[in-house]
């Protein structure tokens, strides 16, 4: 099948992150293994999903080195999205592919296998390899029980494409994501015998405004890098709850925040200025008013950065054949630094526009997936 038809076959499997991939994933499997590659699924621990890594060995039966091309497969939800066509259902329109995860990032996963067959038939001094994984657009869940597995068994590599959309160009660096889940512990009371309560809801709020004063630091006093949208590290908090009554003392309080911080910045460094003021100032006050009110603080998912080195040999590979030696780098992020952690040099190419990822309509250019083949086929002609 072309690239069309497999990207029409992937669209058309709902893997939304609450989903299972199996489906799909075991499609893949199956045709990848039917034309002699070696397929290993790597489940989640649920058994529910799965990653996939598939390998094409060289020319004398070697499986280690060689280039990976990676994607992930779980797609957004589409609720309350207003679409002009079935989202899970490829419809093309004036030059594009519309459809959910034909930019993010089924597009380049759809090029590479259908590029498999012209692989086999060029000569190989190293292998190829496929990397499929799940739950990205969750926090990059998936990818991180492949890759130690990977691990455990030896598997090298000397470089990574990680197929995001780009518009075909070179992105060489990202920030990191770290998501934190904070549940404030105080103590229930009724509202009008106010001392003898700890109002959790009011000491979040204080945790908070704190998580805002370290962000406005980063904004002012930097570090920075320029080549970013975005030249500083960031902090939010997006989601809370609290409370069970406009009567009633709130004993607990959550809250959900993140970081996104540039390459060089440890998440471990930034948390301590967070956990520090827990332990420090807000703890004490609230155990003068409940000793037993507490703050927990779960680490939740996380990506880290990516810089990629401009002496890799894939940077320059990649570079040479999209002629793009611009300086790039992004604010997403993306599973690339999860590959580098590995010691795998790697840099982010792929089909489609970012701006068109997440949102009703999205789609991906025909001229970007033929792009997408024309790299994917000079890719493997230098092996």
């Amino acid at each position: 099948m072309n690239t069309r038809s497999w990207l029409e076959k992937l669209v058309a499997f709902d893997t939304t992150s609450r989903n299972s991939n199996l489906a799909l994933i075991e499609t893949v499997r199956d045709a990848l293994a039917h034309q002699g590659l070696k397929v290993e699924l790597i489940h989640s621990p649920e058994g529910d999903k799965a990653n996939l890594f598939a390998t094409l060995p060289a020319d004398d039966g070697s499986t280690q080195g060689g280039i990976v091309l990676s994607g992930h497969t779980d797609v957004v939800p589409v609720d309350g999205q207003n679409w002009d066509s079935n989202p899970f259902l490829l419809t093309e329109k004036e030059g594009r592919l519309y459809g959910r995860g034909s930019a993010d990032m089924k597009g380049f996963i759809a090029a590479s296998i259908a590029l498999v067959p012209e692989f086999i038939a060029m000569p190989r001094k190293k292998p190829i390899h496929l990397a499929l994984s799940y739950d990205e657009e969750v926090g990059c869940a998936g990818a991180p029980v492949m890759l130690r597995a990977l691990k455990a068994r030896g598997q090298q590599a000397d470089g990574c494409v990680v197929g995001e959309p780009t518009s075909m160009q070179v992105v060489v660096a990202h920030k990191g994501i770290n998501l934190y889940r904070c549940k404030v512990h105080g103590k229930a009371a009724h509202s009008s015998l106010t001392p003898q309560g700890c109002n959790a809801i009011e000491y979040a709020a204080r945790l908070i405004c704190h998580i805002r004063d370290v962000a406005d630091q980063f904004k002012a006093n930097g570090p920075y890098d320029e080549f970013y949208d975005v030249p500083f590290s960031t902090m939010t908090t997006n989601q809370i709850s609290g409370g069970i009554a406009v009567n009633t003392i709130p004993e607990l309080c959550e809250f959900n925040y993140e970081f996104r911080n540039l390459p060089g910045m440890t998440a471990e460094s930034i948390q301590a200025k967070v956990q520090s003021y827990v332990t420090g100032e807000l703890l004490p006050r609230m155990r003068r008013e409940f000793a037993d009110a507490r703050i927990d603080i779960e680490t939740g998912p996380a990506a880290p950065a990516l810089e990629a080195s401009e002496q890799a040999a894939i940077t320059a590979l990649v570079r040479a054949l999209t002629a793009d030696q611009a300086t790039r780098k992004v604010a997403y992020g993306t599973e690339a630094g999860l590959f580098q952690n590995l010691g795998i040099p790697t840099v982010v190419c792929g089909p489609g526009n970012i701006e068109q990822a997440h949102k009703p309509n999205e789609f991906v250019e025909i001229s970007q997936l033929d792009a997408c083949e024309r790299f994917l086929r000079k890719l493997g002609q230098s092996l």
